[in-house]
C-alpha cells in the first residue's frame, strides 16, 4: 500500500500537467518552428523553462488505481500485477484464463 503522500502527491502532478498542458504544448512548437527556420526561439526556450518542472509529463509515474503500488503497473488494466493476480484467480476480470503461474 502506498503512502498517502505519495497518492497526493501524483494527483498534485496530474493537476499542474493539465493546467499547463496547452501552454507548454504551444511554446513547444514555437521552438519547433523556429528550429524548421534554422533559428533559434530563445524566448520560447526561457518561457517553458520557467514553467514548474512538476507540469511536465513526463514526471508523472503510473500507479496501481487500487493499492497506489508503482511498480508492476499493467497500463492495459490500470493494476499492479499483484491486484491482476488476485482478480484473476476470482474471476473478476472476464476472459482471463489462469493457465500456471
Amino acid at each position: 500500500m502506498a503512502k498517502e503522500s505519495m497518492k497526493a502527491r501524483e494527483v498534485k502532478r496530474a493537476k499542474l500537467v493539465a493546467k499547463y498542458a496547452a501552454k507548454r504544448a504551444a511554446l513547444k512548437e514555437n521552438i519547433r518552428l523556429a528550429g524548421a527556420k534554422g533559428e533559434v526561439d530563445y524566448d520560447s526556450i526561457a518561457a517553458l523553462d520557467k514553467l514548474p518542472r512538476n507540469s511536465n509529463p513526463i514526471r508523472m509515474h503510473n500507479r496501481c488505481s487500487l493499492t497506489g503500488r508503482p511498480k508492476g503497473y499493467m497500463r492495459f488494466f490500470g493494476i499492479s500485477r499483484i491486484q491482476f493476480r488476485e482478480m484473476a484467480s476470482k474471476g473478476l476480470l472476464p476472459g482471463v484464463k489462469k493457465a500456471s503461474w
